[in-house]
């Protein structure tokens, strides 16, 4: 029996695997499965217990890894991550899988990867190559691209980044965002319908997520107070937030925001919406707020315009719907004003989407098939010379 697991440890990260994960499902047999692992936020009840978006999905969940979330210092998530990188070498020993497929740039995702390289567990990496100067994503993004066996990336310019770090060109694969696939194959709630999921009525409003920035750590309390000194400012406009994930910094910003939400009549703070309802009051919304990919990703997919706050998402790759802006209240006013701006909301109906066509996943599953069937991996990987 061929086993192939997908790992999941985040509401963010669930949402781009999982068409992924249906698409893989499509060649099971009885020679060959997929096995979904579950971990991280997914299971805490701080953070949403989103492990229950999963199963309404009706995907079997095969495995529930336990660790600990907390994200108040450094000790905090070096403990996660041991505790991470104990538990799933367990696992890889255990289930001898044929390759593990994971996302991105947490710190979890981190520690999964040295797992499976210290069990000799081939490992195939999704959204490498991308840049986010302002945030630990980006060393540990790339750190996981040099343990990675085979690489899924979401544009061209981060494609020519994985080779240019030493990978072979006939391991790096441009299939696009699965963002895109969620977005055209998700069937919209109204607006209506949308706000009336979270208790709102008709009105205009904007979806924030606010996420800490991790590497030159400013003062998270100044930072979100100059933000919501701004949402002030626009009292015609329901700011909806979606919460911080389980990075360093990310519990205070979570705290934070529940604490104002009460003095600020425009603020409606959620734990998690998942992934339809997000994508509905995304593409209804008048912009999207914050420094979180989606500003960069889904919203220009959706023709909406985007706020980017700082630089935790510096260098990627970004679409003219977006203006970026540092963290001051008055810099995020000027901005929100510029979003508003009728012009540039009819220009952002225009606008190309540079990650993909909407085809990722059923490309990514049959790649992955076509590795698998031919039994071919050999992790004594050469350096790939320019």
């Amino acid at each position: 029996m061929r086993k192939i697991a997908v790992i999941t440890a985040t509401r963010a990260e669930y949402g781009l695997l999982k068409p992924v994960i249906v698409s893989l499902k499509k060649y099971e047999d009885e020679g060959l499965k997929t096995e979904v692992i579950v971990t991280g936020t997914h299971l805490s009840q701080n953070y949403g217990y989103t492990v229950n978006e999963i199963e309404k999905d009706n995907i079997c969940i095969s495995h529930k890894v336990y660790i600990s979330v907390n994200s108040t210092d450094a000790v905090d998530i070096s403990n996660n991550q041991a505790e991470v990188l104990i538990e799933f070498t367990k696992l890889f020993l255990k289930e001898n899988y044929d390759a593990v497929l994971i996302l991105g740039d947490r710190y979890e995702s981190l520690a999964i990867a040295i797992a499976a390289g210290n069990t000799n567990t081939p490992l195939f990496h999704m959204c490498g190559g991308d840049t986010t100067e302002g945030a630990s994503d980006e060393w540990i993004r790339h750190s996981i691209t040099k343990m990675a066996y085979l690489h899924f990336v979401t544009n061209e310019k981060s494609k020519k980044r994985v080779i240019q770090l030493g990978e072979n060109p006939e391991r790096v694969f441009n299939y696009g965002s699965t963002s895109i696939d969620n977005i055209l194959n998700t069937k919209m709630l109204s607006k209506e319908d949308a706000l009336k999921s979270i208790g709102l009525k008709k009105c205009r409003y904007a979806i924030c997520t606010y996420h800490p920035v991790t590497i030159g750590i400013k003062d998270i309390d100044c930072m979100l107070l100059q933000f919501l000194e701004a949402v002030k400012k626009f009292p015609e406009i329901e700011f909806i937030v979606t919460k911080s994930n389980a990075d360093l910094g990310g519990a205070r910003i979570n705290m934070l925001f529940d604490r104002e939400e009460g003095n600020i009549n425009n603020l409606h703070v959620y734990t998690s919406l998942g992934v339809k309802r997000y994508l509905s009051l995304v593409k209804h919304s008048e912009f999207v707020i914050g420094n979180s990919s989606s500003g960069i990703i889904e919203a220009p997919a959706l023709h909406v315009p985007s706020v980017n706050i700082g630089d935790r998402q510096r260098g990627r790759l970004q679409c003219k719907s977006i203006i970026n802006c540092n963290e001051s209240t008055e810099d995020i006013i000027y901005a929100i004003h510029h979003v508003l701006d009728k012009e540039f909301k009819d220009n952002c109906l225009s606008i190309e989407c540079p990650y993909g066509d909407g085809s990722a996943a059923g490309n990514i599953a049959a790649k992955i098939m076509e590795i698998i069937d031919e039994n071919g991996i050999d992790l004594k990987k050469k350096f790939y010379d320019l």
